[in-house]
């Protein structure tokens, strides 16, 4: 049964005030509360493993390797150029960190939460964060960014999520300064893994994005509470994909939410900032957990400022 409530509420540390003086500080054994990384056992990451904290490149790629139970902390900012990839059953998380050039890829595992991490101007082909092949995937308090001053293939996507993944959020981040923002779904060709992925994106900030904010293809999407200025693109419905967009804000696009080669989303109680939504109406209608439903009105003052590597540990 989906649960609609009508106030601002603060009701765990993925909703949380406006002002970065109310921030609570988080856990280190904190779980998805929120969306599709909530059902299915949930994603619970290293809750409960041993606490590691790393300031270097190998010290990191060396953390969070394996699938055993594991917490690693990120300190300071780490510059290199190379993408690591994260284990499961892995809490990766951030105190003041930032990874410049440093990708995290999270592939054919399952179980992995990464919170309040900057991450910047990770070169082509890698992502600022990669979900390929993964279950239970939880991504919150992220800044992912590059710029726009190089040619748009200098950098390539900041969250890509393809190769089939099911029960992925992002909650409570920002994307921007990028040509290519989100991309769900691996291409048209690849209808037959990616028709599986569930995702879900709440109370998120994109900004200054040329495309992708998101792009979907063939998966099946949540999106509610997140906040769109000044983006080239909109959202991207296509390939088949089932959208429920729900109380979200725009400006700056004259494309909001549309579609291309037969994608749907049902769309509800969105400001679209006087464009129009042209996707045709889809069948997904509910979505399958509870959630809380900030008034359109509300959702500007709720995210920005919030969104980002706000929170602490």
């Amino acid at each position: 049964m989906k649960w609609i409530v009508s106030v601002v509420a603060l009701l765990t540390v993925q909703f949380v005030s406006a002002s970065p003086a109310l921030v609570k500080r988080a856990s280190v054994n904190d779980v998805a509360t929120v969306g599709y990384a909530s059902l299915n056992g949930g994603t619970t990451g290293g809750s409960g493993g041993p606490t590691t904290t790393v300031t270097t490149l190998d010290a990191l790629t060396a953390a969070v390797a394996g699938n055993d139970p594991k917490i690693v902390i990120v300190s300071g900012t780490i510059t290199g150029d190379a993408i690591v990839k994260v284990g499961g059953n892995t809490s990766l998380l951030g105190n003041g960190a930032v990874l410049n050039g440093i990708g995290l890829r999270v592939i054919d595992v399952s179980n992995v939460i990464i919170r309040n991490i900057k991450i910047a101007k990770v070169l082509a082909p890698g992502d600022n964060v990669a979900v390929q092949a993964s279950s239970q995937v939880w991504l919150d308090h992220l800044d992912l960014s590059s710029d726009r001053d190089h040619d748009k293939d200098f950098y390539d996507g900041l969250l890509d999520i393809t190769h089939g993944p099911t029960g992925v959020t992002i909650t409570n981040s920002i994307l921007h300064d990028h040509w290519k923002g989100s991309l769900v779904g691996h291409s048209d060709n690849n209808g037959a893994e990616d028709v599986a992925i569930t995702v879900t994106y709440a109370n998120n900030y994109f900004s200054n994005l040329n495309s992708r904010t998101p792009s979907f293809r063939f998966g099946t999407g949540h999106l509610f509470n997140n906040v769109f200025d000044n983006n080239n693109d909109g959202i991207n419905t296509r390939d088949g994909a089932q959208l429920l967009v729900e109380n979200n804000v725009w400006t700056g696009t004259n494309k909001p939410l549309y579609a291309t080669t037969e994608g749907f989303a049902v769309a509800v109680g969105n400001d679209f900032g006087g464009a129009e939504n042209t996707a045709p109406v889809g069948t997904f209608t509910a979505a399958p957990y509870p959630y809380t439903l900030v008034p359109t009105d509300g959702v500007r003052a709720a995210v920005v400022g919030t969104a980002g590597a706000t929170i602490s540990f």
